[in-house]
């Protein structure tokens, strides 16, 4: 029962049944008007034809023996016909019932005129005599005399006999038609109803079957479900909607996967890199308390600075850590700005001036137009080109050369970090830009790296919508580009 298929069922048939009770009620309304109407068209001259033959009423006398005689007459015309005779008010005068029969003392006039005149079209009701509360088609005339008019003939056509008749015929044959044609109908209807159901919720139902096979699976495996070629009804819209959903959901959980195996590489790179330094720094501060008597001034010295070298490299990988960690988070939305990017390379340049000078290692900068704008946050872009540089003057040997380079394109600019150190060997370029992920674990893991340096350059750049590029040779260099807008000044 709870089915759609079931649901529809029962709505049908409660539907259905429902039309058929309504339509069986009035079919047998207008089945009686029609009857009445057609009654009072065909009787309509009984009322005339009795008038005509004698004089009933005469200075307000009525004849009543002339109206029984002529009463005979009429039932033979139409046995269902009850007569009265009234006066010009509508009081009963005489009739062809039997005495206790009539409950009536007075007939309304105004459905009479209203007949007589043409006024209304049947059918048209007047009082019962025999039953006060119930109105019958009739036909009438006016009894008139050398003195004006006197009063009216008053014919009911559908009297006590004709109820009799009717009901007796309606509780036969009549109402058992019309309910064996009703319940045909209803069954028939019931029928078809249920087969087009059938055929529109199968699609539904397989559709669900679908969805419950994946859910169990938890989108381990791929649907069956195919998608029309002509786009299809709502159904096959669904079930797009569904395959797009499922597709979506099974990406999610290979990112989920992904990312829960990133985190748990993150943890475990984050656990040595923290306690390497800190154990260092435990170790030389613990050789200083038991050994600082007998330590002389100078190994002291070289005891503190070592540990200060290790409280400088854990303090920059918890920088770091956070600074990747906020990037990665929604809370950061590039604040974008137009700013010229010669500046900024020159700021940069100075930024690493001593840095460069104490290895000596010559910073240059290649511009084509000092006049080149951009438009992005000129802080996190700063951070990229402050990286990138650190980078190349930690693997540039003495005496190398470390680039700063910026070359217009039509819709954009190239901003270069190029260097003539030992490069990176092919199968590490792609892993670069992974966090705590080192290509040279002899030189840079004596470093005070982090490890995630380029990861906050290339999670930076994703910011804005830009890629990093890397080209590399062994013992020749290596060189990071990217791009950002070129923003046209005014001439």
């Amino acid at each position: 029962m709870n089915s759609l298929l079931a649901k529809l069922s029962v709505a049908l048939v409660a539907l259905v049944g429902l039309m058929g009770v309504a339509f069986y009620v009035v079919d047998r309304v207008n089945t009686r008007v029609y009857y009445e109407e057609l009654s009072q068209h065909l009787n309509a001259p009984i009322a005339m034809y009795v008038t005509e033959q004698r004089q009933l009423i005469e200075n307000g006398v009525a004849d009543l023996d002339s109206l029984r005689d002529l009463a005979s007459h009429a039932m033979v015309i139409n046995p269902t016909a009850e007569i009265y005779l009234l006066d010009a008010e509508g009081d009963i005068l005489g009739h062809n019932q039997p005495p206790d029969a009539v409950l009536g003392t007075r007939v309304d006039l105004a459905p009479i005129t209203m007949l007589i005149s043409g006024e209304a079209q049947p059918p048209v009701r007047g009082t019962d005599p025999r039953n006060v509360d119930s109105a019958k088609v009739f036909s009438a005339a006016e009894v008139r005399s050398e003195a004006g008019l006197e009063g009216y003939l008053y014919v009911v056509l559908g009297g006590q006999t004709y109820e009799t008749l009717a009901n007796n015929i309606g509780d036969t044959y009549t109402a058992k038609a019309s309910a064996v044609a009703m319940a045909s109908i209803v069954l028939l209807t019931v029928a078809i109803g249920l087969i087009v159901f059938r055929v529109l919720t199968r699609r539904l139902k397989r559709l669900n079957c679908e969805m419950q096979r994946l859910t169990e699976a938890r989108f381990a495996v791929e649907p069956t479900l195919t998608r029309p070629a002509d786009g299809g009804d709502e159904i096959d819209e669904l079930g797009a909607a569904f395959l797009d959903m499922s597709s979506q959901i099974r990406r999610q959980i290979e990112q989920l996967k992904e990312t829960d195996k990133i985190r748990r590489e993150l943890v475990s790179n984050i656990s040595h890199d923290l306690r390497t330094p800190l154990a260092a720094i435990q170790g030389y501060i613990e050789t200083l308390i038991i050994k600082s008597e007998s330590m002389s001034a100078s190994d002291r010295g070289r005891f503190l600075r070592i540990a200060r070298k290790h409280v400088v490299r854990l303090g920059v990988l918890v920088g770091d850590l956070f600074e990747l960690s906020k990037l990665d988070s929604t809370s950061v939305t590039p604040k974008l700005e137009r700013f010229s990017l010669p500046e900024l390379i020159q700021d940069v340049s100075q930024e690493f001036a001593i840095e460069s000078s104490k290895k000596d290692i010559d910073l240059e900068i290649e511009v084509s137009d000092a006049s080149v704008f951009t438009v992005g946050d000129i802080g996190l872009i700063q951070r990229v080109l402050e990286n990138l540089v650190r980078n190349a003057i930690r693997f540039t040997p003495e005496g190398g050369v470390v680039t700063l380079s910026i070359a217009e394109k039509p819709q954009t600019v190239a901003v270069a970090v190029s260097d003539n150190g030992p490069g990176i060997a092919e199968k590490d370029v792609p892993r670069i830009f992974d966090r705590f992920y080192r290509a040279l674990d002899g030189e840079e893991a004596r470093s005070d790296s982090s490890g995630l340096g380029l990861a906050i350059v290339k999670r930076i750049l994703d910011l804005h919508d830009s890629r990093i590029t890397v080209s590399s040779q062994l013992n020749v260099g290596t060189r990071f580009e990217f791009e950002l807008p070129l923003i046209q000044q005014a001439a």
